[in-house]
């Protein structure tokens, strides 16, 4: 997540699932998309014509909107609903093998320009591929899910998570509380609809009108789990399928809420103090990992009382602090060295230079965003089953916040918000790997927004897979400048060469 998610085209992220099958809605295409049409399902979805035209800002990209049934299952009620789709053409027409489709993380993260940073990092794939992608339903550009005001938003994340005096509780629950109630109130009903199982129905129909009877598939972070279902509920239409940095899709929701704060707090201290202690000649942060640790906790307790004043508008609160220290874990080589130089111009704020500065305002910037947060809250509260017990709730986040702080401390705002959701008729996924080719899965032991634990497990359900380890900690291994994970997820897509058994590869190097 980011939560669940990163900043680059790769991350984004989170979470798993167990569930039954649906019978697939979309038969297999023929060449045209009108070919895709049944009796289930209305001509003016499967026989309709794709708008291509240049995508604003991406030049090597074609966009068009598809129009999609709110709810799948009965495609006849409700309005439609418009999807931004997205396409890069394969550079090497002659020697073009299909359509690779990607999904973004989050969930919330965006998808509908990445695969032309995709084709950028990845040439030889994109030479053999059209690569096209999405924004999920419920996303700006395409129908858009409405929650909060800006104002709510910022309001929703303002207080010190790890206050938890009972008064802070229970504004903590309010304001969850009313996420939820607003989710539903203003989505014209929408909210209900936005889940996996309706995502990848509305990815089928895409494939459908692409006119391929199968796609290769890549996601990292949440859409993993995208992939997954996808896979579980069309294993026919899948050639080939990469899960980078996969989200736990054998379990729940509920049960990733367990893991990730024990996976963030375990990358900051076994990974980033260090890291930040060995270079205390540059940082000033303590010779060990200790001494780091504990200054760090000395400006968060500072910060209570005066939060840190960077100009421009923007302060740093405690939670802020906690933000951008968890957002700098996703990638060492990206994020360590400007989240030491940003906790370092705090520390010397007047003298800073201006590029300390400015390093320290992106840093501890924006997090998230209410169109985000409104798509994060429907997709995890409507696809599995959440506990309502809000007691229960209060006790679990409370021991989280004791034991895994850096995110542990936040893990009420979202569970609540889950535990006051309506109930869900999102069916169940549960996924087996039946009836799939041999899919390639990445991982690395320390990834802080999709525990490790959480990976195998997944691994495990997904029968016939191949998992990649990485001996490190980033979200996100493809394209993250580590040559063995690129060379093996080549091999896979360019000649459908998997591993023949689980392998490691090393971890790429900090930079700082």
């Amino acid at each position: 997540m980011r939560v669940f998610g990163g900043r680059r085209w790769r991350r984004a992220s989170v979470a798993g699932l167990v569930t039954v099958a649906t019978a697939a809605l979309l038969p297999t295409a023929t060449g045209s998309a009108s070919a895709a049409g049944d009796g289930h399902i209305p001509a003016r979805y499967t026989e309709q014509r794709l708008s291509w035209h240049a995508c604003d800002g991406k030049p090597s990209l074609e966009c068009a909107t598809m129009t999609v049934p709110r709810d799948w299952h009965h495609p006849t009620d409700g309005p439609d609903l418009g999807i931004s789709v997205s396409r890069h053409r394969a550079a090497n027409p002659a020697a073009r093998r299909g359509v690779l489709m990607m999904a973004a993380g989050g969930p919330g993260g965006q998808g509908l320009t990445r695969p032309a940073d995709f084709a950028e990092r990845s040439p030889a794939v994109a030479a053999a591929y059209d690569i096209v992608g999405f924004n999920q339903r419920g996303l700006p550009r395409s129908t858009p899910l409405t929650c909060q005001t800006r104002a709510e938003f910022d309001a929703f994340f303002g207080d010190d998570s790890r206050d938890r005096s009972p008064a802070a509780v229970r504004g903590a629950v309010r304001r969850s509380r009313q996420l939820a109630r607003a989710c539903q109130e203003r989505s014209g009903g929408l909210a209900p609809y936005i889940t996996t199982d309706q995502t990848v129905r509305d990815m089928d129909l895409f494939r459908a009108l692409l006119g391929v009877r199968k796609i290769a598939y890549y996601g990292p972070s949440y859409a993993t789990m995208i992939g997954a279902y996808y896979a579980t509920e069309f294993p026919h239409r899948v050639d080939r399928l990469v899960l980078d940095s996969p989200v736990g899709f054998a379990g729940t929701w509920q049960s990733f809420e367990k893991g990730q704060p024990l996976s963030f707090q375990r990358r900051f201290e076994q990974d980033f103090l260090p890291w930040l202690a060995a270079r205390d000649a540059t940082y000033h942060y303590g010779r060990t990992a200790a001494e780091a640790k504990a200054k760090w906790e000395a400006r968060r307790r500072a910060l209570r009382d005066h939060p840190a004043d960077l100009g421009h508008g923007q302060r740093v609160p405690p939670n802020r602090l906690d933000f951008g220290t968890s957002q700098a874990l996703y990638n060492a080589a990206g994020g360590f060295a400007p989240l030491a130089t940003a906790l370092a111009a705090l520390d010397h704020w007047d003298t800073a230079a201006p590029a300390e500065r400015a390093t320290a305002r992106r840093v501890f910037g924006d997090y998230l965003s209410p169109e985000f947060l409104a798509e994060f809250s429907a997709v995890t509260c409507n696809d599995t089953p959440w506990s309502r017990d809000m007691d229960g709730w209060v006790r679990r986040t409370a021991a989280y916040t004791a034991t895994y702080p850096l995110v542990g401390a936040r893990a009420l705002a979202f569970s609540a918000t889950c535990a006051a959701w309506p109930a869900s008729r999102a069916p169940r996924v549960h996924v087996t790997g039946r009836g799939l080719p041999v899919t390639l899965m990445l991982a690395s032991r320390h990834d802080p927004a999709a525990h490790y634990e959480g990976a195998l497990a997944a691994h495990r359900a997904l029968r016939g897979s191949r998992l990649v380890t990485v001996d490190g900690g980033d979200h996100g291994q493809y394209g993250n400048g580590n040559g063995c994970v690129d060379a093996a997820v080549d091999r896979y897509l360019l000649a459908g060469a998997a591993p023949e058994r689980d392998t490691t590869c090393p971890a790429p190097t900090a930079a700082g």
